[in-house]
């Protein structure tokens, strides 16, 4: 039971400090102080003995935040990560990167600052790896049947995680040279360590799950061929169908897709040989002026590197308009609520540009020189110019950071001939499994676009489903009910 009177001793919220912006921006090491575990337990004891904790709805995990708030209270760490781990295979992975809807559902937010469960979270996982609390659970019996996992990021991670614990057979297939999929080359080494990857991929293995990289499924192994090695197959390819800005210009050289930018960084911190005889990468950002059109996550994290590259200038478009300091009306509470936030990468420079449209690229010998755009006001649901208000800002890097339309269709998708919906995403059932019986779909190619806990949550969700069309039942858990699941 939590202390009711918890939220009444300590009334302010509070989280760990960022690293001086001058000093961090000399390295690409995460960019948050230690965190004292005196502070962590005041904050946790701040989690209310609320009748209902609108924190477990506003989670797809479904994690059990107050049990682990109180059990981190009372220093009973060990307890905290199995109460942890029994909702969330990767907490290290989410407490670092996910927005914590859950924080936005907190009954403590209503009119107070909400609890810090996204730091509790992390701290737990971080002191469970150095106690060495998280070791390998294999299974006790092999089921002898074969699972093929595609795609090795959050959700395909999560799904071989649990198949393997199952006691199945399970080979996760990567088109990349390492595993981790947007984990690894998409999410820059200031948001969170690779290492942090690496270990958890350790007790993975330990536990018998098979890594194959650089195997593209569908060309270097067909369709047909996955269908016949495995008895059913977990697809978790991601929503990898970048959006495009198809404006006059767009084929000038420096104007690229954000994750065409990001991997190169990534890899310069793995050691690859990719840098030329002044140390940078194919695409970079150093000396010049940058414009990053997409004004989410993707684009903060361009931000960010282009940051630690030594970019001349920067600037951040976004076509919507400026959100308030405050939570919106129109998310109210327990809703996600729609507000102005300050990331690290914003934190460290740029200038942010809000309300405004791209409409012609410009330049000089097949090279980006600029653009031009104009500013756009909301009315009856459409963007409309705003007269008057014509620019045009100087750019030798652009980076288009607007997310992501869905799967890619052809190869795998298109030979395994499974359904596509209206959103152009693959039709799952309540099982998950798509219209191709042995065939489950997890995570973005299946949900569209989202964020890492409804991925890792998705996984689960395949893997019991896949468990159960294997064993004709499952004690995996399915933390997303059926309903939440678009129906065939």
């Amino acid at each position: 039971m939590a202390d009711p009177r918890g939220f009444l001793k300590y009334t302010q919220r509070e989280t760990p400090q960022r690293r001086p912006v001058p000093i961090r921006l000399r390295d690409w090491k995460e960019v948050y102080e230690d965190f004292s575990h005196d502070t962590l337990r005041e904050q946790a004891t701040r989690c209310m003995d609320c009748g209902i904790p609108f924190c477990h709805n506003g989670c797809p995990l479904g994690n059990l935040i107050p049990e682990w708030n109180d059990l981190v209270r009372n220093d009973r760490w060990h307890d905290a990560i199995e109460r942890l781990h029994a909702t969330n295979n990767f907490p290290e992975f989410t407490g670092r990167l996910c927005p914590a809807p859950c924080e936005g559902s907190c009954v403590l937010g209503i009119n107070q600052d909400p609890v810090t469960i996204k730091q509790i979270e992390v701290e737990i996982i971080d002191k469970a790896f150095d106690e060495g609390w998280v070791t390998p659970l294999p299974p006790e019996v092999k089921t002898g049947k074969k699972v093929a996992v595609v795609g090795s990021g959050p959700a395909g991670l999560a799904a071989a995680q649990q198949l393997t614990r199952a006691g199945h057979s399970v080979t996760l297939f990567e088109r990349d040279d390492r595993i981790g999929g947007l984990l690894r080359y998409g999410i820059p080494e200031f948001k969170m360590e690779k290492r942090h990857i690496d270990r958890r991929l350790e007790q993975m293995a330990a536990e018998g799950t098979e890594f194959r990289t650089s195997v593209n499924v569908g060309v270097d192994i067909t369709a047909q061929q996955l269908r016949k090695d495995f008895d059913a197959v977990v697809l978790a390819g991601g929503a990898t169908a970048r959006r495009d800005l198809p404006i006059p210009g767009r084929e000038l050289d420096g104007i690229h897709q954000a994750m065409e930018y990001l991997p190169w960084a990534n890899r310069v911190q793995f050691g690859d040989p990719v840098t030329d005889e002044n140390g940078l990468p194919p695409i970079h950002a150093k000396g010049k002026k940058v414009i990053i059109i997409g004004g989410g996550d993707t684009g903060a994290d361009c931000l960010g590197t282009a940051h630690r590259q030594g970019a001349a200038s920067v600037h951040q478009f976004e076509i919507m308009p400026r959100p308030p300091e405050t939570r919106a009306d129109s998310t109210p509470w327990p809703v996600y609520p729609l507000m102005f936030r300050v990331s690290s990468a914003h934190e460290e420079g740029g200038e942010r540009v809000y309300s405004v449209n791209t409409e012609e690229f410009v330049g000089k010998d097949g090279r980006v020189t600029g653009l031009r755009g104009h500013e756009v006001k909301m009315n009856a649901g459409k963007f409309e110019k705003v007269e008057g208000t014509e620019f045009e800002m100087e750019a030798d890097l652009v980076l288009l950071a607007m997310g992501f339309t869905g799967p890619e269709r052809e190869g795998l998708l298109t030979d395994l001939n499974v359904e596509i919906n209206e959103r152009g995403n693959v039709t799952r059932d309540a099982d998950f499994c798509s219209s191709v019986p042995g065939v489950f779909v997890a995570g973005d190619m299946g949900r569209g676009q989202s964020l890492i806990v409804w991925a890792i949550a998705e996984g689960r969700a395949a893997a019991a489903g896949a468990d159960r069309y294997l064993m004709g039942h499952s004690a995996l858990p399915a933390p997303i009910k059926p309903t939440a699941v678009p129906q065939r």
